[in-house]
């Protein structure tokens, strides 16, 4: 799935600014259509290290009304964590009608970056496929609109951006030492994203592979594909759309 990938795409600044003005405002209709009428929705964000999963977001963040949403950043399970049920804190993490959740890294780390580190056995994320897939059959059959973005780089344009932010005074706090090692291991990384990918490809839960080299084509792609996914299901339910205009610009 990944191999055949184009990284290649790209988006002039002018046309970014013109598109984005254009999905930035209606998003934010949309947003307050879904709360309105009691749809809530999950996004979920996985992708390589340096890919601009954070700066997306927060690019998706500041368009939001602020009420109607609560990000996640999800990291290791603490102590009394590891004890209960993997899925348990994600549960826990399911947004209230009509709002949104947003997972920057989520449950996908179970058969992806802990299955390359050997943190938990091969029977433990060989099972997870199906527990994943039933975890979000549940979450669409109780009305949760499901939105899965991975975004995809090179491990060349990787090395490139680890550089760089190795080489920044302000920056360079975000590289660990498992940041480096995930790097290293980009090839072990790849089949088994490759995997999760296929496995968890559903009706309920559809992948959009997000091609990350542009960080402007990169925004622009998440952007389109949530305001779409949310229209789809409001005309799914028969909620009438709203009516809007585009203002404003998109941020560079």
């Amino acid at each position: 799935m990944l191999e055949t990938v184009p990284l290649d795409h790209s988006l002039g600044r002018e046309e970014y600014k013109s598109r984005l003005a254009y999905l930035r405002s209606r998003l934010f209709d949309i947003q307050k259509c879904c709360w309105e009428n009691g749809v809530g929705s999950i996004v979920v964000f996985e992708g390589w290290d340096a890919a601009g999963k954070g700066s997306t977001i927060g690019a998706l963040t500041r368009q939001l009304e602020p009420r109607g949403f609560r990000l996640h950043a999800i990291q290791q399970p603490r102590s009394h964590e590891a004890e209960l049920p993997w899925l348990w804190r994600f549960w826990n993490l399911l947004p209230a009608r009509g709002e949104m959740a947003i997972f920057d890294q989520s449950w996908y780390g179970r058969v992806f970056r802990d299955r390359v580190a050997g943190t938990i056995g091969e029977r433990d994320w060989h099972d997870a496929y199906g527990a994943i897939r039933e975890f979000e059959r549940t979450l669409a059959d109780d009305g949760y609109v499901l939105i899965k973005f991975f975004l995809h780089i090179g491990k060349a344009e990787q090395a490139k951006r680890l550089r760089r932010l190795r080489d920044d005074p302000l920056g360079s706090w975000q590289l660990t030492t498992d940041v480096w090692q995930r790097h290293r291991a980009y090839g072990e990384h790849f089949v088994a994203a490759e995997e999760f990918l296929e496995r968890t490809e559903t009706e309920w839960g559809p992948w959009t592979i997000v091609e990350a080299t542009d960080r402007r084509w990169a925004r622009f792609k998440v952007f389109d594909t949530i305001t779409t996914s949310l229209e789809a299901s409001l005309r799914q339910r028969d909620i009438a759309l709203p009516a809007w205009q585009p203002t404003g610009h998109a941020e560079e």
